[in-house]
């Protein structure tokens, strides 16, 4: 790729409070010529007390494969371009792996430019266990598919950070009880950085009974954050893991074993195909 070529700048914005807003973020959201928004209208406000000029298309869940092709073009042509979704940092449950890894081919420079990130704002305050954690974003919409995905995570030993909308927080607060217990630690973040900011630290029933009994708590955007499971739920996943893993390893590929395994059991693909790998 030429020299000449544009870079893809990866801009966190804020999640709430404007204030937030790095000087690094306002300056190249300035200094750029085109900026990827996930919504061109709800951005707009933003880029204006930015004082960017830059102009504006729209990239989503919905356009972003194709859109991606001509963004690059950007690229090619030396015009550099800012990637920004609603709120946060772009790609952590928002559009933008498409675009980068188009960018990333193509060979295109791109660069983060850090900030505000929901998921990690909540475990700095949580109060739960950060050395080690597994973001798994929104949770499915169907109560089905949201039972058996926390079922795959009830042995997982790190903490749990989630992201849920205010329509569905009622209904996955209880399948997070049917699942986890209603003993089990968790926290619940509302609102971060705007005015009616709620952070509720307790056990999961606990949790559930205030939001139901308060509509105010039922409104906004959520993160949950679900202590991991202590010891003996977490070796009898494993346990149960290598169960099936052997039984499959007689009929497909180590990797594949483990893959399978990992995806019915819940438990690490690596700890299996690596214990499998050890015994051999």
């Amino acid at each position: 790729m030429s020299s000449d070529a544009g870079r893809l700048w990866i801009v966190a914005t804020p999640i709430g409070n404007l204030h937030d807003l790095s000087p690094r973020a306002r300056d190249t959201l300035r200094d750029v010529g085109l900026i990827a928004a996930e919504d061109t209208r709800h951005s707009a406000p933003l880029l204006a007390q930015a004082g960017s000029r830059a102009r504006l298309v729209a990239l989503h869940e919905h356009n972003e494969r194709d859109e991606a092709a001509h963004i690059v073009e950007q690229l090619r042509a030396g015009i550099d371009v800012a990637l920004i979704c609603d709120a946060g940092t772009p790609l952590i449950s928002d559009p933008g792996f498409r675009l980068v890894r188009a960018a990333r081919e193509a060979g295109c420079e791109v660069s983060p430019v850090p900030g505000p990130c929901a998921a990690i704002a909540a475990l700095s305050v949580a109060g739960l266990p950060s050395d080690r954690f597994a973001f798994e974003g929104f949770l499915p919409a169907k109560a089905s598919a949201r039972r058996e995905r926390l079922q795959t995570l009830v042995a997982e030993p790190r903490t749990l950070i989630f992201y849920e909308s205010s329509h569905r927080i009622v209904e996955s607060l209880a399948d997070a009880i049917a699942v986890f217990g209603a003993a089990r630690a968790a926290v619940l973040a509302r609102e971060l950085t705007k005015l009616f900011e709620t952070i509720i630290a307790a056990p999961l029933g606990d949790i559930a009974a205030r939001v139901a009994a308060d509509a105010n708590q039922q409104r906004g955007e959520f993160v949950l954050l679900v202590a991991g499971a202590e010891g003996d739920a977490a070796d009898a996943q494993l346990a149960e893991g290598r169960r099936v893993f052997a039984l499959l390893r007689e009929e497909l590929p180590p990797a594949r074993a483990a893959k399978l395994a990992a995806a019915i059991t819940g438990a690490s693909r690596k700890a299996l195909y690596e214990g499998d790998r050890a015994r051999d």
